[in-house]
Parts: C-alpha cells; sequence; structure tokens
C-alpha cells in the first residue's frame, strides 16, 4: 500500500512507433505529470523490445509519481499491428516485429491467399497487419513455448494484471477478427498464428482486468491501494473517443507522422474502400478511422532547401500559398511507400513548389474528413490535434479547403489522456475531458 501522503492518479500509457508516453491525471482533471522515453527498438532491425518496455514503462510510472502520487488505475493504448508471443508467465519470447517492417511485404505475398476478407473485417489485408505478425513467429519458431499472444499496446497491462488479454480495437487490426460476430476467423487464424488457442480474450475498451501488480512499482511506494489495469486499445479510436466527450459526434484530425481522422459513430458500420472500423469506445457503435500519409511527404519536398524555407513561411502563416496551392503540380506519396513526386509540368519557383506540396495534402485531409463526416450527423464538429495543429498557417490552409471550423486541442498527447480517462471511469471518477484536454471550443 502506498504512504497516506500520496495523492491517486490515473496512469495513461501511449505505446507508439517512435515514442512511449505516460501521462498521470488527478481527480480534479488535470494532467499533473508527464514523461516520454523513445520506444525500446533493435538498432539491426527495429523490432519492439517488449521485455524492456515492461521496464521502460515502470521507469516512467515511477517518474511521474515522484514523492507525490500513487497510481491508483492504468490503461495502455498504442500501435495497433505488433504483437508478441508470450509464455506462461506472461513474459514475451521474441521482439515484436515492427508494422513497417521491410520482410512483411514478402510474407505477406505467401499468406494472401489464405486469408479471409469479407465487409465485417475492419481492415483490408496488406503487409502491416498482425496476421503478417502470426506467420511470422510461426515461421521463425517463436511459437513452440509460447501460451499466448499478445498485442504490444496490451503486454504490459497483462503482465501487470497477470492476466492475458487484448483490447477489441487492437482486435480489429489484425485481418482475422470479425466485428459483426465479434469473434475470431478461424480459417485466416489457422493460416497464420497456426494455432487459435493462442488468442487470448478480446475485451472491451474501459473492462477492468485485473489488479496491478508490481514489485518495482509497490517497493516504491507508487502503487495504491486496490489499484487495477484497464482495457484501452488503438490509440487512435482512444484518443478520438477522447475529444468525442467534449462534443458528442466530433471528428478528430490528428495530424502528425500521418493524418489520421477518426470519430465515434454510435451506429454499427461496415469498412468502406476508404475508412477502417473498429468497435466503437464506450458504446456498441463504431470506431471511425482514415489514414493517410503525411510527414513524409512534407520530408521529401523539404530535400530542396529553398522549398523548405517556403514549406515554413506557409505553415507558420508568415506567407500565403500562390496559385499552385490548387494545381495537380505534387503527386503525394500512398501506402505501402509509394514516392512523392512533382508533374513534369509542376513549376520550379519554391514557393509555388512549396503551395502545391501544401495544397495537395490539404486536399487528402479534406477528403478524408469528408468520407468521416458521410458517416456522422451533419453538425458533427472537427477537432485538429497532434504538432501540425500548432502551426497557424497550416489550420488557416486546413479551413480553407475544408470550410470547416478547425477547434484545436491543445493536449499534445491526446491518445494517452483518452487512456488516463478511461482508467478514471473505469474506478468511478468524474474527469471532465475538456478539462484534462485543454480544448479549443
Amino acid at each position: 500500500m502506498a504512504p497516506t501522503h500520496r495523492l491517486p492518479i490515473v496512469c495513461g500509457i501511449d505505446i507508439g512507433s517512435t515514442n512511449t508516453k505516460v501521462v498521470a491525471v488527478d481527480p480534479r482533471s488535470t494532467v499533473v505529470a508527464r514523461t516520454q522515453r523513445a520506444t525500446p527498438r533493435d538498432p539491426a532491425d527495429l523490432s519492439i523490445d517488449a521485455g524492456g518496455l515492461r521496464t521502460l514503462v515502470e521507469d516512467m510510472v515511477i517518474e511521474v509519481c515522484g514523492d507525490s502520487y500513487a497510481v491508483v488505475a492504468t490503461s495502455g493504448v498504442g500501435v495497433g499491428e505488433d504483437g508478441v508471443p508470450l509464455d506462461a508467465a506472461l513474459s514475451p519470447l521474441a521482439p515484436a516485429l515492427a508494422w513497417f517492417d521491410p520482410r512483411r511485404s514478402r510474407m505477406f505475398t505467401s499468406i494472401r491467399d489464405h486469408l479471409i476478407d469479407r465487409p465485417s473485417v475492419g481492415v483490408t489485408p496488406d503487409p502491416a497487419r498482425t496476421v503478417v505478425g502470426w506467420r511470422w513467429a510461426h515461421q521463425e519458431g517463436q511459437l513452440a513455448r509460447a501460451a499466448s499472444w499478445v498485442s504490444v499496446t496490451d503486454s504490459v497491462g497483462a503482465a501487470w494484471s497477470g492476466r492475458a488479454f487484448m483490447s477489441d480495437t487492437i482486435a480489429a487490426r489484425t485481418a482475422a477478427w470479425d466485428g459483426d460476430t465479434r469473434s475470431w476467423i478461424p480459417e485466416s487464424v489457422n493460416a497464420t498464428l497456426g494455432n487459435l488457442d493462442l488468442l487470448p480474450p478480446v475485451l472491451s475498451a474501459g473492462t477492468v482486468v485485473g489488479s496491478l501488480r508490481s514489485d518495482r512499482l509497490a517497493d516504491v511506494g507508487c502503487v495504491g491501494a486496490d489499484a487495477v489495469v484497464v482495457v484501452g486499445g488503438h490509440d487512435h479510436p482512444v484518443g478520438g473517443w477522447a475529444v468525442d466527450r467534449i462534443a458528442p459526434n466530433a471528428i478528430l484530425d490528428s495530424m502528425g507522422t500521418a493524418e489520421v481522422v477518426v470519430a465515434q459513430s454510435r451506429s454499427r458500420l461496415r469498412r468502406t474502400p476508404t475508412i477502417d472500423v473498429a468497435p466503437g469506445v464506450g458504446h456498441p457503435g463504431t470506431s471511425l478511422l482514415c489514414v493517410e500519409e503525411f510527414t513524409r511527404n512534407v520530408e521529401w519536398a523539404s530535400l530542396d532547401p529553398a522549398v523548405a524555407v517556403e514549406l515554413r513561411n506557409l505553415v507558420v502563416g508568415v506567407s500565403t500559398p500562390d496559385p499552385a496551392f490548387d494545381s495537380d503540380a505534387f503527386i503525394t506519396g500512398g501506402p505501402g511507400g509509394g514516392r512523392p513526386r512533382y508533374s513534369l509540368d509542376a513549376p520550379a519557383a519554391p514557393l509555388a513548389r512549396a503551395s502545391a506540396v501544401l495544397g495537395a495534402l490539404a486536399r487528402v485531409g479534406a477528403d478524408a474528413i469528408r468520407d468521416v463526416a458521410a458517416l456522422m450527423p451533419e453538425t458533427a464538429p472537427v477537432y485538429a490535434a497532434g504538432g501540425w495543429s500548432r502551426a497557424r498557417g497550416w489550420v488557416a490552409i486546413k479551413e480553407r479547403v475544408t470550410d470547416q471550423q478547425m477547434r484545436v486541442v491543445e493536449e499534445p498527447e491526446v491518445a494517452a489522456v483518452g487512456a488516463a480517462i478511461l482508467a478514471a471511469e473505469a474506478i468511478g471518477w468524474q474527469i471532465s475531458a475538456s478539462d484534462a484536454l485543454g480544448a479549443t471550443h
């Protein structure tokens, strides 16, 4: 039991492809502490060190607690497709194959024809999906001693609670889970993982998994009495759910490495050609998700120093786009590593090229917002989050193209705070999402 002078907090943990974040929220809906570290990866092949991840997260929880706080509930969100086999003691047996590992493409080709794809599957099968990681683990002999398979996102919570589980929004990313029946598709599992019994129970976001047991955290007084682990899930739907708590039916446009447009529909919907789906967070409806390439396009264009200068000026609002903004002079790079490029008749002037780049990206994002909005009530407000939402010029460009007011969420770690709110509500705390996220109305 933690010392009585420590104040209770809930922790949200966001295990990202690049960084892992931990935020602490108190009963007054205030983010009282936060920290960020690089997600531990093997420098050779970028696979995640799942065993080292638990140690890292515990270090971060100890840091945010300091001498003042004790965790009474925690929830984890993060990357959807990476996962690891666990032994009977819930210890990882191998590193987690990264969702972007180039070796996945060849593996996917070998299993593509054995996967069952139907509208009730939340995502279109492709090399990034969990089924490819399953096949990899099977081929590499990683499953011989495995008792279960969990996502990287759920792995720390599984270790703390002593119970293997999978978040339902993570299951929806595997390409082997039927959203209509909330069950695994045996043909797809058998062709990849090879054993349905390795898959743990699928639990809804906000479910209490069990008690939080960590000798390290307990020894330094960071665990409160009756502390629990709460199911989180895929980071983007949970972040969208948090913003939905500010304004029901809100659409969140998260602009970071990728541009991800998400919303919580109260209807039961299936995948469309442009929108992935997952179970609703905290309701029986649907999480809508549309992902587009973003920063990679800007980085490619910025290889030209003169264009890079003009891009910065446009993004911060020092200058305004020239007529090339409305042209097709820039072709964005798409999923699967498609290379960005300029059209043959693209203008050479740096401002024109920068304008064309931002115009093309703004239209791609606008299309994503419109696709999601078409499945939401007509009055759905649009919120912006992520590093790019702090750039005044870029927000103005987005509003021009979408013909929408973009309300900015000031909190930089929307998904982590969303996870903390999930944990808080599971133990009966009444948290104000507006206060915790610092949203602009």
